[in-house]
């Protein structure tokens, strides 16, 4: 493999709106999160993500884009981001931007070009068809429900929209489409940005006639998925663009990439794949129904093994995988990975550390350093994200009472990920001196950074010590580049495995709440990390604590271990 310059670093993701507010509107901004790269910089982060700060109506909290070349006032000023890329170079950090290419916003200017002169070039830029009364061109059911189509204001067409319809498709089988989005990127490239990661990609390709599918709900709609099932040849866009652009300047990219074909997975991450890397979502996907949130079967420590396991297996040595506990996506990682009843700082290190050792590269969500949780929500006023209302729409549609809708959209709402950022025990948990624009989930008393910073044990010390321990000379080249090899994978409620290369390490995990016994395979030479003041040992079997996980530099054995 051909070592780039960032498969040893550490990413932390930022969800800008809810990181950290300096002007006390309520808003974090790029001056708020200027004021905390010395915090990233002292948990050991060398690539930030920032979710997107570019003008937009916030329909779909910024992913719904109105200006590619601007930042949004909320959030600052272009002076603002230039700072930042000059305050993270002088700490030798590095900038992701977001990358929303399937969609932009109906209020971006090539959108109501469109609107003024559907036929006219600008009308090529997004899928168009003319509009018949009582049917749709399609029966595509959109990701927040509803049709995927939309009248375009003012003409006798209609729009595609795979998400909101506020978020107009764009048609990348216009090359001319295509070149504009190229010279974005590589606007953003030269102006000191060190990648992307990509949003939503797979769905730049439409299965092409269009055609109808069997309806899988009572709305008479289907899932979008039938539709991507059928789409090929999307290589074609995605190496066209790598070479226009991501080659071009060594950046670093990583596609959300939930559905690739088995077959196609070195042409994605490999030695010249389309991205630098690919997120793993075999675990997030893990027990989703089409009927909907509601119909969702919960994750077990087993399954959670499992799907890590999966995703290790399918890529092997192919490429990296970037490796998550949660995102502004999904709901908090320890409120889902780790069995209700049981979120603690001991499971949440031995979830951390599970995750971290895997072989890829290390993606934190703001906050979950700290084990933040999952959020009361009492009622669906409450709820901001329109993913969440959809479902909750859904769940009362299948005949769930409100409140039994309520409890199952709340566990899986992706506002649990985006309230804000937990800095201290001060009012709105220090993340704004205003009225915030999400409520704080009122633990912040208890889980908050100034807290932890100053605590040895806690968990943000615990990332701390992982992130040192995989750019420690001795280790990173076994931890980044090493193979990785499950162990004892059918022993109920323990995840173990290997990572071997110049040093053979074993990660070890009892995933419950009872100690557990594990055969250990060899002596070890050193405990890297525990999240227990002691590791009991008799003869070659370990007494693994309820939620214990350690870290062991073992002497090399063979592969039938």
């Amino acid at each position: 493999m051909i070592k780039k310059w960032w498969h040893d670093k550490v990413a932390y993701q930022i969800y800008p709106k809810s990181f950290c507010d300096s002007n006390g509107d309520g808003i974090g901004d790029i001056p708020g999160i200027i004021s905390k790269l010395d915090y990233l910089e002292d948990l050991g982060v060398d690539i930030i993500w920032l979710s997107p700060c570019y003008p937009s109506p916030l329909a779909d909290e910024g992913y719904d884009i109105s200006d590619y070349y601007d930042i949004d006032p909320r959030f600052g000023t272009m002076a603002d981001m230039e700072q930042l890329l000059r305050e993270t170079k002088r700490r030798n950090m590095y900038v992701l931007m977001d990358l929303v290419v399937n969609h932009c916003s109906d209020e971006h200017e090539w959108f109501r070009e469109a609107c003024r002169d559907p036929e006219g070039k600008y009308g090529n830029f997004f899928y168009l068809q003319d509009k018949k009364e009582g049917e749709l061109p399609t029966n595509w059911r959109s990701y927040f429900g509803g049709s995927v189509w939309e009248d375009l204001p003012g003409t006798d067409k209609q729009y595609l929209h795979v998400f909101h319809k506020k978020q107009p498709d764009l048609n990348w089988e216009n090359p001319e489409l295509r070149q504009e989005v190229y010279k974005n990127i590589n606007w953003w490239l030269e102006k000191g940005v060190s990648g992307f990661r990509i949003d939503a990609i797979i769905n730049i390709k439409k299965a092409l006639p269009f055609a109808n599918y069997e309806a899988d709900r009572a709305d008479g709609l289907c899932s979008i998925q039938s539709m991507l099932r059928d789409a090929h040849g999307i290589g074609e866009f995605l190496g066209e663009m790598r070479d226009c652009t991501f080659k071009k300047y060594d950046a670093f990219s990583v596609g959300e990439v939930f559905n690739e074909k088995p077959e196609e997975l070195s042409d994605f991450i490999g030695e010249n794949g389309y991205f630098s890397s690919m997120f793993d979502f075999n675990e997030a996907i893990f027990g989703g129904s089409e009927k909907g949130w509601y119909d969702a079967k919960m994750i077990t420590p087993d399954d959670y093994k499992r799907c890590c396991f999966e995703a290790q297996a399918k890529v092997g040595d192919i490429g990296f995988l970037s490796n998550i506990i949660e995102n502004h996506d999904e709901p908090r990682g320890v409120s889902r990975y780790i069995p209700e009843g049981s979120c603690c700082p001991r499971s949440k290190k031995l979830l951390a550390a599970l995750n971290f050792m895997l072989r890829g590269l290390p993606f934190i969500y703001q906050g979950q350093e700290l084990g933040m949780e999952n959020v009361p929500i009492t009622s669906i006023d409450e709820v901001d994200d329109i993913s969440t209302l959809d479902e909750y729409r859904v769940a009362l549609e299948a005949g769930l009472s409100p409140e039994d809708a309520l409890t199952a959209v709340a566990r899986m709402s992706r506002d649990n990920a985006r309230t804000p950022m937990q800095w201290s025990a001060e009012i709105n948990a220090g993340f704004t001196t205003g009225k915030p624009w999400l409520k704080v989930n009122p633990n912040y008393i208890s889980i908050n950074a100034a807290d932890q910073q100053e605590d040895p044990d806690s968990v943000r010390s615990f990332y701390k010590k992982l992130i040192a321990l995989r750019k420690s000379p001795e280790y990173k080249e076994t931890i980044v580049y090493g193979t990785f090899e499950p162990y004892l994978e059918e022993q109920h409620n323990l995840m173990a495995y290997y990572r071997r290369g110049e040093r053979t390490l074993l990660v070890m995990g009892n995933y419950q709440m009872e100690e557990q016994d594990a055969v250990l395979p060899a002596d070890y030479r050193k405990i890297l990390l525990n999240n227990c003041p002691e590791l009991v040992r008799e003869g070659d079997v370990l007494r693994l604590q309820g939620f214990q996980v350690v870290i062991l530099d073992i002497l090399s054995i063979g592969k039938d271990h």
